[in-house]
């Protein structure tokens, strides 16, 4: 890790070089643990655990008295300095000692009442320092995975799919969305996830024409569709699946809906290459479900990169005109959508390969 961790900042440095940034402030936990291996959390938006600030000769870590120890042992590479009065009024000092004339932020990051008090600060010690955006440069490293981030993917990947295993062969027809949920979450947990990558979604019947339904008191009945998806995170690294089982006999509406769903996303699995665009590898998926009569019913898009963050670059979606590369990690998650009687979603996750997509799912799709 700690030779991982190197070549990222030697990246890095020869980024902010080519865009004449002097000095980056990384403020995003996933940024912070990528580039030092440091692994406070910010819990809320208006929460950190502190900040990077790294140019091409010095790293400096700043956090509070929490997380002091923690730095130390985790970050080895960097200097830690501790604050005692928030990050806005130490950065004074520390850009004066990096000798900073232009700093590079995470705009995606950084809320307003936060630039305005860096601002307030430099202008109170007399600083002309210009700051910079500067989100696309490590989004773009992040998006490209070495092998041992794939390895930790893949763990993560394993133990969701044991865990939710062990709760669908035990779950017993008639309990609540509420209590399935927290039973596979539970099975996640002894099957070796150090966290959720994010709440267990759990769908029954018409709940699940909503993508992101939350867990309520419907019940798991026999004969109506149930959405689940889940993942869990292993050393920092996140996995995400989505499965859609039915108890008993499916109607001919629901095999319908699943094979359409379940065809779409071979169909786009199957095409992806280095060198095409996410727009094309949406649109195989969305032709298909539009062409077997569910136009507009597939209403997000076809998938999103996972790692540190369950949800980062790639997007694979009609918006987004991302370019494939060898080593992207995303999923690849068509589903239809029908008010009033319920959705199928299937997620896997791909790693891209020289020559094709490999599959990091081992759990078969079928809604058995």
């Amino acid at each position: 890790m700690k030779q991982n961790i190197q070549h990222r900042l030697e990246k890095l440095r020869e980024s902010i070089s080519k865009k004449k940034i002097d000095t980056c402030l990384v403020l995003s936990d996933s940024n912070r643990r990528y580039l030092s291996g440091f692994t406070g959390e910010d819990h809320q938006f208006d929460e950190s655990a502190g900040a990077l600030f790294i140019n091409d000769s010095k790293l400096i870590l700043a956090t509070d008295s929490r997380y002091e120890l923690q730095a130390g042992i985790e970050a080895p590479f960097y200097d830690i300095l501790c604050y005692k009065e928030g990050l806005a009024k130490k950065i004074p000092e520390v850009l004066q000692l990096l000798k900073t004339k232009r700093l590079g932020f995470e705009s995606e990051r950084m809320s307003h009442l936060q630039f305005n008090k860096i601002l307030e600060e430099l202008k109170a010690n007399r600083l002309d320092i210009e700051l910079v955006a500067m989100d696309s440069i490590i989004k773009n490293h992040r998006k490209i995975k070495s092998e041992e981030e794939i390895c930790e993917i893949k763990k993560a990947l394993s133990i969701a799919e044991t865990g939710f295993t062990l709760f669908f062969d035990s779950m017993e027809p008639g309990i609540t969305e509420k209590e399935a949920a927290w039973s596979l979450e539970k099975e996640l947990r002894e099957a070796g996830g150090e966290s959720l990558s994010f709440p267990v979604i759990c769908a029954a019947g018409i709940n699940s024409a909503l993508p992101h339904a939350i867990p309520g008191n419907d019940k798991l009945t026999r004969g109506i569709p149930l959405l689940f998806d889940w993942g869990v995170k292993v050393n920092g690294y996140s996995s995400d699946i989505s499965r859609t089982r039915i108890i008993g006999k499916p109607d001919e509406i629901f095999l319908k809906v699943f094979s359409t769903v379940e065809t779409a996303q071979a169909k786009a699995i199957k095409a992806i290459k280095p060198g095409m665009s996410g727009k094309d590898i949406d649109k195989i998926a969305r032709e298909h479900i539009e062409n077997n009569g569910f136009k507009g019913k597939f209403s997000h898009g076809l998938g999103h990169g996972v790692g540190l963050a369950v949800h980062e670059d790639p997007g694979i979606s009609p918006l987004r005109d991302v370019i494939i590369e060898p080593q992207m990690v995303f999923t690849v998650e068509p589903g239809i959508y029908l008010p009033g009687w319920g959705g199928v979603r299937i997620e896997n996750m791909v790693v891209v390969r020289e020559d094709g997509a490999e599959v990091l799912n081992r759990m078969e799709t079928g809604w058995r």
